[in-house]
């Protein structure tokens, strides 16, 4: 409805469907300095370089105003011009223009459908092609994840020995076939051979145990080598987890390549890589960017999506989607993963079609089985002991604990990663990655738990134990339940190895939580989900070892005695890890509806669902009250990406000409009249100034705001009305009305470039507050937005002004706000504040003056301020 309108209104027909290859709202005015910091000094040149520079794209597109037959007025717009619509790279798209032009196109193919069948079979594809290309997005999710967890698993098991009936087949798959494997001992098989079985001939004593530590050390290196020179060498987006970068291209940003298809070649790469290498990350958060990458290379087989930026935005946010429910098996989990935590617009067809991408993904990666174990991730369980309301007290102390952790992990990546952008350590990633994976190798071998995969450690801390497992946690549970603990003497005390389980689970919790602290941010596919997962898990599973054994040798007390007799399954310390796990990666992102709801996906129950919300809420509360930023914000923050967190509340009080450019010091901001200037003007103000944006006024007397014209489209019309037609000459008269003025007979032809102006700028106020302005920017996706005093354009507020001011305000811990009160003089609009009438100039500019003993100082009730009066300044000295 609200695009509808600004249809009617000329939004479409008489502005934006001439805006070509759209400037950056960093590039419309020439502001103060830049708070943002990007990457490179190139990024900052895109950013904030002038729009003259060479290599800009200049376009135009057909628009509305047709020329007069009368004065034989150029009408250069019949020819499509190459590059309309199109963006330059770290430039924010227009999502109203964007949302505008679908409106237009589908408004077209309703009105041809019924000419031919060729034209309702057009129209019939169009209708289909989101459907179509969310499930070509779900298939390549499916398949990648597939072909990434079997890759990972072997490469994983190659560290430590090789199968010699089939190289090809992983630790578990070389020993399935084997006749000569016992049940105790089911992880040993003649095919398979350890290294120093393989080098030295020996399996067991001091000799191959130090083959194997070096064996899996250069293992370890090589891997973590090859992945980094990979990724420095062929696509340097394919770094990181991705999740920062997704969010801010999905909130209408432009990072060229980030999604294309050298960086999901070499991510799908180097992510089994880096997993196989052992460092402390996991695959889950780079597979949302892999699945991305799928959706935004099937969107260029369709136009509908190829050639409209918001459009192609609707499949990312279904590919997210998908990406996630192949991570974790968590097709529903994956949908609100999208909706909550990465999507910046999600329209309820987005919604279905998420839903339909992660429900593909999710088949093809089960027709998979990549685990063997017909699950969709590694670490499924399923729980059949109830939980007691009791338990809620060790539940909600584990969502202090990950609240705790995320706070912490946050402030100190953070700093590593600051440090390592501001010092000449961080020119050398490649040596980085070797000196984190050779310090992860070296620590992580003499410890069982940190020398397995993260995702099988994951599997070992959920599983609840049976008479059919074999790990050391499980011992004690063995002689717990035997008939001798029970009839000789109930008090025994578990075996050795449940404690020496225990101090090893310890030493891992401190290798994880310091590991994870260098690891995240290095220059290899990294993800956070599964390494703050083990973490949970691990301080999880201590916690409900704990809560056994009490509940074990104090079953008299009032806490137990009512539900727990003696030998009964009192105590699942699996269920604990669980929610560990849920506590610290909700700590860690914020994460709560999304992360409940993959997690019981996981435990295939609805049963255990109020823990995990207690845990979650819990530790969500406790992350906040350290700061409200989840880990992928502050990396968004920290790479000075242009990103409006919806979740961000504005609590200040600071007014849109606090904001606004020009400030005080700053040039005055240039205006254009709408038809009295010539060719020759227009050039020279074009030239003379930075700005990528012009307001159009009335006249030098009229101040009054017309509409908004944008440079490269003026360049692009001056170029080609010369081209096209012959009489453009440098003292040409411009209008940008809809019929031409009055001109001598002996003039040259005029030029009409009323179609590139934006008849419907966003206007705000000067007295408007920033809370409203900054509401409309996200909710509205503004590049820009004018402010006016009395429909005289003051100024000009732009994306990154305000991503500026919010950054300002975080460093004060008191808002910027002066408590002064306005009172406007009331004099009619063509007079001053001295009641006196103004004249007009070209240049208008706003100052505030304070009238001498302003703020008195006294506290008496009796006392009363001065007021402060806000005077409009022209350049002549006279006042609005």
């Amino acid at each position: 409805m609200e695009s509808e309108q600004l249809y009617q209104r000329g939004y479409c027909r008489n502005s934006y469907n001439s805006i070509a290859s759209a400037s950056s709202d960093e590039e419309l005015l020439d502001g103060a300095g830049v708070i943002m910091d990007f990457h490179t000094t190139e990024d900052d040149n895109l950013l904030d370089g002038d729009a003259t520079s060479p290599g800009s794209n200049y376009a135009m597109s057909n628009g509305g105003g047709a020329a007069s037959s009368s004065t034989h007025l150029l009408d250069f717009l019949e020819e499509p011009i190459p590059g309309v619509g199109t963006y330059d790279d770290f430039h924010t798209i227009d999502w109203v223009r964007e949302k505008c032009k679908d409106r237009e196109r589908h408004r077209k193919i309703n009105s041809k459908k019924k000419e031919s069948a060729w034209e309702f079979t057009k129209s019939l594809y169009d209708a289909w092609s989101g459907w179509l290309v969310v499930t070509l997005t779900g298939l390549a999710s499916g398949a990648l994840a597939g072909l990434i967890d079997i890759a990972a698993d072997w490469m994983n098991d190659l560290k430590e020995g090789v199968c010699l009936s089939a190289m090809w087949f992983n630790h578990e798959q070389c020993c399935w076939t084997s006749n000569e494997t016992t049940f105790a001992e089911r992880d040993k098989c003649p095919q398979w051979k350890s290294w120093a079985e393989l080098i030295l001939g020996q399996a067991e004593g001091p000799g191959s145990y130090i083959m194997n530590y070096f064996m899996y050390i250069y293992w370890a290196l090589s891997f973590a080598f090859l992945a980094v020179c990979l990724v420095k060498v062929f696509a340097p987006y394919a770094c990181g987890s991705g999740i920062p970068e997704i969010k801010t291209i999905l909130s209408g940003f432009i990072i060229r390549g980030y999604l294309g298809k050298w960086t999901l070649m070499i991510k799908t790469i180097t992510l089994v890589l880096a997993v196989a290498s052992g460092l402390s990350l996991g695959k889950e958060g780079p597979l949302v960017h892999v699945a991305c990458c799928c959706g935004n290379i099937f969107s260029y087989l369709f136009p509908k999506y190829s050639k409209n930026e918001a459009k192609k935005r609707e499949v990312l946010s279904a590919a997210s989607a998908a990406g996630v429910s192949v991570a974790f098996g968590a097709p529903i989990g994956g949908v609100l993963f999208s909706l909550e935590e990465v999507s910046y617009y999600f329209p309820l067809k987005t919604l279905w079609r998420s839903f339909f991408a992660a429900l593909v993904a999710a088949f093809v990666l089960r027709s998979i089985n990549p685990f063997g174990n017909s699950r969709l991730v590694l670490f499924y369980v399923e729980y059949h002991t109830p939980w007691y309301l009791f338990e809620l007290i060790p539940f909600i102390l584990l969502g202090v604990f990950g609240g705790l952790w995320g706070a912490f992990f946050i402030r100190a990546n953070i700093a590593w990663c600051r440090r390592r952008k501001s010092t000449r350590f961080g020119k050398y990633p490649v040596l980085e990655v070797i000196l984190v994976a050779a310090i992860t190798a070296i620590v992580a071998f003499p410890n069982p738990y940190t020398r397995q995969n993260t995702s099988e450690l994951i599997k070992e801390l959920f599983t609840d134990c049976g008479p059919l497992e074999t790990s050391q946690l499980c011992k004690y549970r063995s002689q717990m339940n035997g008939s001798k603990a029970f009839t000789d003497d109930p008090n025994q005390p578990a075996e050795p190895g449940v404690y020496s389980a225990m101090w090893q689970l310890c030493l891992a919790l401190i290798f994880k939580i310091i590991m994870t602290i260098f690891t995240f941010g290095l220059k290899v596919p990294s993800g956070l989900f599964i390494p703050s997962m083990a973490i949970g898990a691990i301080a999880g599973r201590i916690v409900g070892i704990a809560v056994e054994q009490l509940a074990y040798y104090h079953h008299d007390w009032f806490l137990f005695k009512e539900w727990c007799e003696v030998g009964a399954d009192c105590i699942t310390p699996g269920l604990y890890a669980m929610v560990g796990a849920a506590a610290c990666l909700g700590g860690v992102t914020r994460m709560t509806v999304s992360l409940v709801v993959i997690v019981f996906e996981l435990t295939g129950g609805l049963e255990y669902i109020v823990p995990l919300m207690a845990a979650v809420m819990t530790s969500k509360w406790v992350g906040d009250a350290f700061g409200r930023e989840g880990i992928y914000e502050a990396h968004i923050r920290l790479n000075g990406y242009p990103f409006l967190d919806a979740k961000e509340e504005f609590t200040h009080t600071t007014l849109a000409r606090e904001v606004m450019r020009p400030r005080r010091n700053d040039p005055p901001l240039a205006v254009l009249t709408q038809d009295d200037l010539t060719v020759e003007e227009l050039q020279s103000v074009i030239n003379e100034t930075s700005y990528n944006g012009f307001p159009v006024i009335v006249s030098k007397e009229s101040q009054r705001l017309v509409g908004f014209a944008l440079r490269r489209d003026i360049t692009i019309a001056i170029e080609n009305a010369r081209r096209k037609q012959e009489g453009i000459l440098l003292n040409s008269r411009v209008y940008f009305t809809q019929h031409a003025p009055s001109l001598p007979a002996d003039s040259p032809r005029p030029l009409k470039l009323r179609s590139i102006l934006d008849m419907s700028p966003f206007t705000v106020t000067d007295h408007t507050p920033m809370e409203i302005v900054v509401d409309i920017f996200r909710k509205l996706g503004l590049r820009q937005c004018l402010v006016t005093h009395n429909g005289i354009v003051l100024g000009i507020i732009t994306k990154k002004n305000i991503l500026e001011h919010l950054e300002e305000l975080k460093q004060h811990t008191e808002p910027l706000a002066t408590s002064w009160y306005y009172h406007k003089k009331r004099h009619p609009p063509s007079h001053g504040a001295n009641g006196k009438p103004r004249s007009r100039v070209h240049h208008v500019q706003l100052i505030r003056s304070f009238q001498d003993g302003w703020g008195g100082g006294g506290t008496g009730s009796e006392e009363e301020e001065e007021e402060e009066e806000e005077v409009v300044c022209l350049l002549n000295g006279s006042s609005l």
